[in-house]
């Protein structure tokens, strides 16, 4: 007899069940959270250790066991303790590309105590400036490439550095290396589960990126999340063969789980599902120096990799890859990811692509510290533009403009709840204020449930693009754009793109008399903020850009029409 999702989620997350469900009072709010979650990030990662030699990250021609990496977590852990004076509570910084060294410095800030902070690696000086002044970071853990950017402003910001990767660190800094001792234990550190653990920054529409508080608990439940929601899918899918009466042949398959890394680890997607949930399954993590899709292909092919996980356009590149076919991709059983919506095309290509992996996609979002919806295999297929559906932890909801709830399948605001949702930004009452209500988090996208649960993401209500998985907040472009003095007013928007999801377009009305090329526009946004955030369309327009009868730019209005100008076109 078929299983239905909601029968599957009752039967695991029962009393006596490995992802029961009790009530939590957490800041004045009741949540339902998982009674057998790791206490604490710490705690998972002294978990991890017992794995011992088993391989845990590979990167290029490197292979570091699970031990490895706590050793290393611990050593530093101690070293910033001692050397650094990091105290309970002290943020710290980590600015570097996907290295190793990137994991074991979380570890390591974790089981001190402190509060990790990763920031942009595409950021340039003056946003990494920001970041370690928002945050107070006491110290930086970066690259060489990070640290020369902002080693001018380390001293005027109080801020100490260790560096990775490089034997003499600019403006003074410790190599990374010399702090290392693998026999050292594991510090003496009481950690709660409601102890803020990260930091993560998130573009929003005030110009800043605001930083995104999680604790341990957001991050354990957000783990045991996944997990509970994979077996609630292998439930299902082994009750629909057993109707079937199928019997596939890779059921006894002894491929062990792996994922492959190809989304930065500072951002939500790559710290949490992936690398913390391979953390906290014991899965193997491929680590790839940059996103190219023939080396990805190489990696899946040569690590037998089970899972990959990034945004559509790399899963788009991957099977636009000329070389497709030449690799072995059977091993993978599950393709997707999110950051933002994937073509329903997409969706069927891959399913009809791969011999046994299975399309999927989840919702998340920096503020629910990766943790939403989830859409994934046949229900994916069967509802292709839907986020899907979360299990119990989660709870959501479609709410007016005066946060009224609303019925079902009517667009409205979507809002979660849940022990996933961050506590606060970061020293940012009015903003934290603005996106809480009754303790549910608004998620400032626009939306409906169906009648089986279903989310589907319509729209956004926030002025924040989306770019091949990666958030831009209009206002900060605009106001880089707004420094010229040829311009007038501008308005920034995001515009539809088969690739990447979204590019960034913006219209400028300039001052009279004045000229401007799109080539010095762009050139004016790269020397101010980092490339990803130069609009790739420049309209210059001969009149000034409409506005509402409140004198506000209709930012919609422009973007629908050159929409259709493109699309007329052809």
């Amino acid at each position: 007899m078929a299983l239905s999702f909601d029968e599957a989620c009752a039967a695991v997350t029962a009393p006596d069940q490995p992802f029961a469900l009790v009530d939590a009072e957490i800041r004045g709010q009741t949540y339902k959270v998982f009674a057998n979650a790791p206490a604490t990030l710490a705690a998972m990662f002294e978990q991890a250790a017992a794995r011992g030699d088993q391989d845990f990250l590979v990167y290029e021609d490197e292979r570091w066991s699970f031990a490895d990496v706590v050793a290393h977590g611990r050593s530093l852990a101690n070293r910033l303790i001692a050397d650094f004076g990091i105290q309970k509570g002290d943020r710290v910084a980590i600015a570097m590309r996907n290295y190793p060294e990137w994991i074991t410095s979380f570890v390591g800030i974790v089981c001190a105590g402190g509060v990790a902070v990763p920031l942009n690696a595409w950021w340039g000086t003056d946003e990494l400036a920001y970041g370690l002044t928002d945050s107070g970071a006491e110290v930086i853990i970066a690259d060489q490439e990070r640290l020369e950017r902002i080693a001018v402003r380390l001293n005027d910001l109080g801020v100490r550095a260790i560096v990775v990767r490089c034997a003499t660190g600019p403006a003074g800094a410790t190599p990374y290396d010399s702090l290392i001792d693998l026999h050292a234990p594991a510090p003496d550190v009481d950690i709660e589960p409601d102890d803020d653990a990260t930091i993560l920054y998130t573009s929003g529409t005030t110009g800043n990126a605001k930083g995104a508080v999680a604790t341990h608990r957001c991050h354990t439940n957000a783990l045991m999340g996944y997990w509970c929601r994979a077996t609630v899918d292998s439930m299902r899918a082994a009750a629909a063969k057993a109707d079937a009466g199928i019997e596939r042949s890779d059921d006894n398959d002894s491929t062990l789980p792996s994922f492959i890394l190809t989304v930065p680890l500072f951002h939500v997607t790559g710290c949490v599902p992936v690398m913390l949930g391979a953390f906290g399954i014991g899965t193997k993590l491929v680590m790839m120096f940059k996103w190219e899709p023939r080396r990805a292909l190489e990696l899946v092919e040569r690590e037998q990799v089970t899972n990959f996980v990034g945004v559509p356009t790399m899963v788009q590149d991957v099977l636009e890859c000329a070389d497709f076919d030449k690799y072995d991709t059977s091993s993978l059983k599950s393709i997707g990811g999110g950051g933002a919506p994937a073509a329903p095309d997409l969706v069927r290509r891959v399913d009809r692509t791969f011999r046994r992996g299975r399309p999927g996609i989840g919702y998340g979002m920096t503020e629910t510290t990766a943790y939403g919806p989830q859409n994934g295999g046949d229900d994916y297929l069967a509802k292709p533009s839907s986020a899907g559906r979360a299990v119990p932890v989660m709870q959501m909801k479609v709410i007016d403009e005066h946060g009224n709830d609303l019925p079902v399948n009517t667009q409205g605001e979507i809002c979660f709840y849940g022990p996933t949702v961050i506590r606060e930004y970061w020293n940012k009452p009015d903003e934290t204020a603005a996106v809480f209500l009754d303790g549910w988090l608004r998620s400032g996208d626009l939306g409906r449930i169906d009648e089986d649960g279903f989310v589907f993401v319509e729209d956004r209500a926030k002025d924040v693009v989306i770019r091949a998985g990666e958030n831009i907040g209009c206002i900060e472009v605009e106001a880089a754009i707004a420094e010229h003095p040829s311009v007038y007013e501008v308005a920034v928007f995001g515009l539809p793109h088969q690739r990447l999801g979204e590019e960034l377009a913006c219209a400028i009305y300039l001052r009279e008399g004045a000229t401007l090329s799109v080539e010095e526009i762009q050139d004016h946004v790269g020397e101010r903020l980092a490339a990803f955030k130069v609009p790739s369309v420049v309209i210059i327009t001969e009149e000034m850009l409409p506005r509402s009868a409140q004198g506000k730019i209709l930012k919609r209005h422009i973007r629908d029409e050159l929409a259709r100008q493109r699309t007329a076109a052809g």
